[in-house]
């Protein structure tokens, strides 16, 4: 690559600039940085768009999954980055999330490993915990998945009775609880044991099966079913 530091991308030659080398060689030829900079599309005085992109990558240990736990607060911290910026970075990776999440739906759900397929990919490197539910029919095949509560780091709130709501309006014979620990601990609190109990109890009234509650970390994840605590 060409000398570039005090060059506006413009200025770039067009095997440098990151839209252009796009247009040309195909996006798979751009790096983790240059397709940051095309979010970014603008840098500062004293900095290009790549130049931002390179120091926000820095930043997450050029890990692209650690940068995909990053909140609006952590890109902030890169000097050159304001909101605006954060959030389309922050917009990209939820589409990122959501694209491999619609990639495993109409599946069928026959083992804790499935469930941990379908949600990894949406809930595995939050920064936050959510809980959602996983909605399936007769054949244990999803119907539906809906996040049900968010929380912190170390807890979330979450109501039964819009659980077993959720249940009958969309018909589900069974459902499958699943939340992620953003601490990477898979051992379930004793809060996740006692909301586990109130679900089976309540779906036991409605004739709801709770298949298994699952939890997931970055990498790894824990089933009650697997473990006999169902």
């Amino acid at each position: 690559m060409s000398d570039i530091k005090n060059l506006t991308i413009k200025e770039w030659n067009v095997d440098d600039r990151p839209r252009e080398k796009m247009l040309a060689k195909g996006i798979s030829a751009l790096s983790d940085a240059e397709l940051l900079a095309i979010l970014i599309s603008t840098g500062t005085r004293s900095q290009s768009a790549l130049d931002l992109a390179r120091a926000v990558l820095q930043s997450a240990g050029n890990n692209l999954n650690l940068l995909g736990k990053f909140t609006v607060a952590d890109l902030l911290k890169t000097n050159g980055i304001g909101k605006a910026k954060a959030v389309t970075i922050m917009a990209a990776l939820e589409l990122g999330r959501r694209r491999q999440g619609i990639d495993r739906e109409q599946v069928e759900i026959k083992s804790s490993s499935d469930a941990f397929s379908v949600m990894h990919p949406l809930i595995g490197d939050l920064p936050h915990e959510e809980f959602w539910v996983l909605f399936l029919n007769t054949g244990n095949r999803l119907i539906d998945k809906a996040c049900v509560g968010r929380g912190g780091i170390n807890s979330t709130s979450v109501d039964v009775r819009i659980i077993m709501k959720m249940a009958v309006e969309k018909l589900a014979t069974s459902i499958l609880l699943v939340h992620n620990h953003p601490s990477g601990s898979l051992t379930p609190s004793a809060e996740d044991k006692r909301l586990t109990q109130k679900v089976i109890e309540a779906g036991k009234l409605l004739d709801i099966r709770v298949l298994d509650h699952v939890v997931i970390t970055d990498k790894q994840f824990f089933s009650f079913a697997d473990q006999a605590m169902l």
